[in-house]
C-alpha cells in the first residue's frame, strides 16, 4: 500500500469506501488516521464527504439499526449500544431506534426466542432457563421481555 496520500487522492479512496456501505464519522476517521493523514486534512476531508452527502451520520444510524435487527436479530439494547461505541448522539440513536416497528420487533424477539428454547437440549429447567436468558439478553433484549417469555415458555 502506498504510504502517503494526497488530499485530493485520499477524497478519492475513502468516497469509495463510504460509497460501498453506510460509514460513520468515527470509522472514516479511523480510516484516515490510517492511511497518515494529519488532523486538519482529516477535517478537509470530512466536510468535503460531509458537503457531498457521502457521509451521513442519520443516513448511517439509521441503516445500522434496522440491519442489525433483520440480519442478526440483535435488540435495541446491543443496537444502542453498539451505536454508542461507534460515538453516534443520542437524538441520531432515537431516530434510528424508530425505523424498527413495535410489532417487526416483537415478532423477531419471539420467534428467536421459541426457536432457541427447542434447541436448548438441557434437562436441569435452571441451566435451561440460564442458558435461555443469556442468550437473549447477550442479543441485546430487554429483560422483562426475556423473563416473561420464559415464564411463558416454562408454562407450555
Amino acid at each position: 500500500m502506498k504510504e502517503v496520500f494526497s488530499v485530493k487522492e485520499a477524497v478519492h479512496k475513502i468516497e469509495h469506501y463510504c460509497a460501498y456501505q453506510e460509514r460513520c464519522h468515527e470509522e472514516v476517521v479511523q480510516k484516515l488516521r490510517s492511511m497518515k493523514m494529519d488532523a486538519d486534512e482529516i477535517d478537509v476531508i470530512i466536510v468535503k464527504l460531509l458537503s457531498d452527502n457521502f457521509l451521513n451520520e442519520e443516513r448511517f444510524a439509521c441503516s445500522f439499526a434496522r440491519g442489525k435487527h433483520r440480519m442478526k436479530q440483535w435488540g435495541k439494547i446491543r443496537i444502542i449500544n453498539e451505536l454508542k461505541f461507534k460515538k453516534i448522539n443520542q437524538r441520531l440513536i432515537t431516530t434510528a431506534l424508530q425505523e424498527i416497528s413495535e410489532e417487526e420487533y416483537l415478532l423477531t424477539f419471539h420467534t428467536l426466542a421459541e426457536r432457541n428454547w427447542e434447541s436448548i437440549r438441557e434437562t436441569n429447567t435452571l441451566k435451561k432457563r440460564k442458558k435461555f436468558c443469556d442468550y437473549l439478553l447477550r442479543k441485546g433484549f430487554e429483560s422483562n421481555l426475556v423473563y416473561e417469555k420464559v415464564k411463558e415458555l416454562e408454562s407450555k
